[in-house]
């Protein structure tokens, strides 16, 4: 699970989001790839369980030490707000709000994390205005392209409301996460991920239990691993490397880019142009967030760093964080 020494942060950026767009494509695309017959905790219990291994497994080989007391919580914490509670929120909102409206929602997360930056991370904001317009920008687009439906009861609203803490969730923990690898002198943050994916896992192993009692859905096809090892642990292997290595606000832009890619992905194999507003949002969409990735940030942020650095000392360490 080694990545090329000098990999782009802007690169891996998109490689992440690439991997997102073909994880909600290939299912459709490819239904026997699917996880049909086993329920959403008990699919995000086994990647969360795989992923948490294989990262502990590499930390150890690399002699990294692990979090513990008060930092240890903090990957808890991770955990609970980049797996279970956004992916707990979009379970009890099925049903009652589209798949494109949570989309819609979860967009928001860039906004969120742009707001929260300096005050989670005790640091000046790394783009400031530019990015919250670029963030507005790039949610006109997606609202151009999936208009966002009003809920229409209490449930509705309620699962709406739980979206928008949902999304809240993510970005601070994504703003946590990246002061907590900063910490770490820049190196690698496996040994929070091993932490805050295992949280995860033994929290979705309950829910699964619980799951399995009530309905009777306990079977766990074999052909979703491809899917897993392919698409889904790499993904969270990029997503933990990039903690490190980019500002927060800048690594949400991939709530952004992975609607973005699978739209075009989606309207290139039905081989179809979309309406004149459905075409201004992609463009308003790339626009936006083309910007939160590729502009320049207001503080310096390393653009190019190798996969092992040399641990800072405490008054070295930079205060930036993802």
């Amino acid at each position: 699970m080694k990545m090329r020494a000098g990999l782009s942060p802007s690169l891996a950026l998109l490689l992440l989001s690439a991997l997102w767009a073909v994880g909600w494509l290939l299912p459709d695309l490819f239904p026997h790839f699917g996880a049909e017959g086993i329920s959403l905790a008990a699919g995000q219990a086994i990647l969360l369980s795989v992923f948490a291994v294989l990262a502990a497994s590499v930390a150890v080989v690399q002699g990294l030490k692990f979090p513990r007391g008060r930092r240890a919580w903090t990957s808890v914490g991770v955990g609970m707000g980049l797996f279970v509670i956004p992916t707990g929120a979009a379970a009890y909102a099925r049903g009652w709000i589209s798949n494109f409206d949570a989309v819609a929602i979860f967009c928001l997360t860039p906004v969120f994390a742009v707001v929260l930056e300096p005050y989670l991370q005790n640091c000046p904001p790394r783009r400031g205005k530019g990015a919250l317009a670029g963030c507005w920008v790039a949610i006109a687009g997606i609202l151009c392209f999936f208009p966002l439906e009003m809920p229409s009861s209490f449930r509705a609203g309620a699962a709406l409301g739980a979206l928008f803490v949902a999304a809240l969730a993510v970005a601070a923990a994504n703003c946590i996460a990246v002061r907590t690898a900063s910490y770490e002198g820049g190196g690698w943050s496996l040994p929070m991920a091993a932490q805050a994916a295992g949280t995860g896992a033994l929290c979705f192993a309950v829910m699964a239990v619980i799951l399995a009692k009530t309905t009777g859905t306990a079977s766990a096809p074999a052909n979703f691993i491809p899917k897993l090892f392919l698409v889904d642990v790499p993904g969270l292997f990029l997503l933990f490397w990039l903690m490190a290595r980019v500002a927060a606000s800048r690594m949400t832009a991939r709530f952004l880019l992975a609607p973005l890619f699978a739209s075009v992905a989606g309207l290139a194999l039905e081989r179809m142009l979309p309406p004149v507003r459905g075409m201004l949002g992609l463009l308003l969409l790339a626009g936006g967030s083309g910007w939160l990735v590729f502009a320049p940030a207001e503080t310096e942020e390393g653009e190019r760093i190798s996969l092992r650095t040399v641990p800072v000392a405490p008054a070295d360490r930079p205060t930036q964080g993802n």
